[in-house]
């Protein structure tokens, strides 16, 4: 479990490994400063050591280099995935002066946005996965209005009403709460990060 909150931004973080193996096939990364909020979620093909190795590279990648744009950070993330199992990636930057944020993804992780007006921003991912071979990426951008809440997720998380849950009045805390009793899958690896955005 990660929480990371500041004057403009609160975001948890949770995952659970498959059958309770020691790795975990996920992993995250998210960090926040006064200008940008930035966050990964790579999903390592399968389960086990291998599928970790693969998706803490491509975390540490984004970790050493968040001043980068999201096209830059996916195509240092498929370089340091050559010769490694490979993982669906998605990164997303939000941008706080602007109110607008990047994402890009490449493969099975799920990304929603819920504004206060009632609209739901669901961003289509590129089919696949970084391994290292030429690859694709389709960076989106968007403007986002103030308290608006956010969902990403990967393949292993058990689906429940987006929409509903994230249109709900509840804080973050008690978002990420509701989640985490839902997520009774064991059968995969599963991480979430939910927020709001300033």
């Amino acid at each position: 479990m990660m929480h990371l909150q500041n004057d403009s931004l609160e975001a948890h973080a949770f995952q659970t490994a498959k059958g309770g193996n020691i790795f975990c096939g996920d992993s995250f990364y998210m960090t926040v400063n006064e200008d940008y909020f930035l966050c990964i979620l790579a999903d390592g093909l399968g389960s086990g050591k291998f599928a970790y190795e693969a998706s803490q590279a491509a975390v540490s990648i984004v970790k050493a280099n968040p001043e980068e744009d999201v096209d830059t950070l996916m195509d240092y993330c498929n370089k340091v995935l050559l010769r490694k199992r490979g993982a669906a990636v998605a990164i997303l930057k939000v941008d706080f002066k602007r109110q607008e944020f990047d994402y890009s993804c490449v493969g099975n992780i799920r990304f929603y946005v819920y504004t206060p007006s009632g609209k739901m921003i669901y961003p289509m991912p590129v089919t696949g996965y970084l391994s290292g071979r030429p690859q694709k990426f389709r960076t989106q951008k968007f403007s986002y209005e103030p308290r608006s809440k956010f969902l990403i997720h990967s393949d292993g998380f058990v689906n429940i009403n987006t929409k509903m849950m994230l249109s709900s009045c509840q804080s973050i805390t008690a978002l990420s709460d509701q989640l985490k009793i839902k997520q009774i899958n064991n059968m995969d690896d599963m991480s979430f990060i939910v927020g709001s955005l300033p």
